[in-house]
């Protein structure tokens, strides 16, 4: 159950960004450090990637738990017995519908397409950044090919 008052949760999502988010520019230090050059929030691309290595035609996505629906049977039943559950609901099921849309279109345009949770980023950056390098690393064999 919600401990807070409507007034607090309302202001409190009111100040979730949709850009820059923690997560977001901690990855994003964390490429820049390893020498890789990036675009933000791109939006040539669907989905709007909020890293784009273009060079190895990665997309990046930095998701947080909760708006994209992880461990979602869990996630399902805590929204169910919230307030204002049917919003949340429908929000956060076409959230992973439109997902999962995405990555479809980019993988179709030859795009290599890493999504990482937001816990994933803050406690396993070195991990985050290791999926990234290997990915990179079959890029570039695609391109010698």
């Amino acid at each position: 159950m919600d401990d807070l008052t409507p007034e607090q949760r309302r202001k409190n999502m009111q100040h979730i960004r949709s850009k820059d988010t923690g997560i977001e520019v901690k990855l994003r230090k964390a490429l820049w450090h390893k020498g890789y050059r990036y675009r933000k929030n791109y939006k040539e691309l669907p989905g709007k990637p909020d890293i784009v290595l273009m060079k190895y035609k990665i997309a990046i996505f930095c998701d947080s738990e909760f708006f994209h629906g992880k461990d979602w049977p869990e996630l399902e039943k805590r929204i169910l017995r919230g307030s204002n559950s049917e919003y949340w609901y429908g929000k956060i099921t076409r959230n992973m519908e439109r997902d999962s849309e995405v990555n479809r279109t980019l993988y179709g345009k030859g795009w290599t397409v890493l999504r990482f949770w937001g816990k994933d980023i803050e406690k396993h950056l070195d991990e985050c950044i290791k999926v990234v390098n290997e990915a990179v690393f079959d890029q570039m064999l695609l391109i010698d090919a």
